[in-house]
């Protein structure tokens, strides 16, 4: 991922980091491409695809953004923009996406969909149960930090396997297979805090308490915290309902 040159995240790249990115040239910057107008479901006329940098350049105009695509998703009028093959084209070289979102592995959130987006919008990470680690907390690092990305969202969902195995095998105090009790184990903090709560449906509980709790770590990270600080980022946690499709907003949500 190349690095990018953004004056007000200068003091944030180090060296280190600038090196880092170096070694990943050709995964982010910025370019333009001629304009494609789409058309969606029930003759819905998409916004015409965009160069690669003028996407939303704060984390209101993202977040705006986002939670557009996501009513049209609860709607069935997709307009599916930025996936026409100008836009692939323009954003081959360079990229500038407009949010992160980190979220878990089930097949049934793809968080490209949900939002209604498309090429060059959005980082994308994945994890079960969306639980980080240093390496998954550098992957969310990377778009804010290089590229002024302006928002982030961490979004957990509706029946999620991963934390229901996790609770399941906190509560019961046994052990899951493999590498899914590192799983559980990251989870503990949320389970500890569900418990409390004492709630008629735990695993939902946990659900959004994990998602509540990731954000607001981010926004503590020695990395994100002065860019949020400065303005330049906002983190969500938000709630994804496989029944109905709707993105619930948890807290964080830019306001200005």
């Amino acid at each position: 991922m190349g690095t990018i040159a953004h004056p007000q995240r200068r003091t944030i790249v180090t060296g280190g980091l600038a090196a880092t990115a170096a070694l990943l040239t050709g995964c982010s910057s910025a370019a333009g491409t001629p304009q494609v107008t789409q058309v969606g479901a029930a003759g819905a006329t998409a916004t015409p695809s965009a160069s690669a940098s003028t996407g939303p350049a704060t984390p209101s105009g993202a977040f705006t953004r986002l939670m557009e695509g996501n009513r049209r998703w609860v709607k069935g009028a997709l307009l599916h923009p930025d996936q026409d093959p100008r836009r692939r084209e323009a954003v081959a070289e360079e990229q500038k996406p407009y949010a992160v979102v980190l979220s878990c592995i089930d097949s049934r959130v793809p968080p490209e969909l949900v939002f209604d987006t498309g090429i060059g919008d959005l980082f994308v990470i994945r994890t079960g149960g969306q639980v980080v680690a240093p390496v998954v907390t550098g992957s969310v690092e990377y778009g804010p930090v290089t590229a002024g990305t302006p928002l982030i969202v961490v979004l957990g969902h509706q029946r999620c396997g991963a934390i229901k195995a996790a609770y399941e095998a906190l509560h019961d105090r046994t052990t899951l297979p493999g590498n899914l009790q590192a799983i559980a184990d990251s989870l503990r903090t949320a389970y500890a805090a569900t418990l409390k709560q004492k709630t008629d449906d735990p695993v939902d509980t946990m659900i959004r308490v994990h998602a509540r709790q990731t954000a607001a770590a981010l926004r503590t990270n020695t990395s994100l915290a002065p860019l949020a600080k400065q303005g330049g980022l906002a983190v969500a946690s938000a709630y994804y309902s496989l029944d109905t499709g709707r993105v619930e907003v948890l807290n964080g949500a830019p306001t200005t």
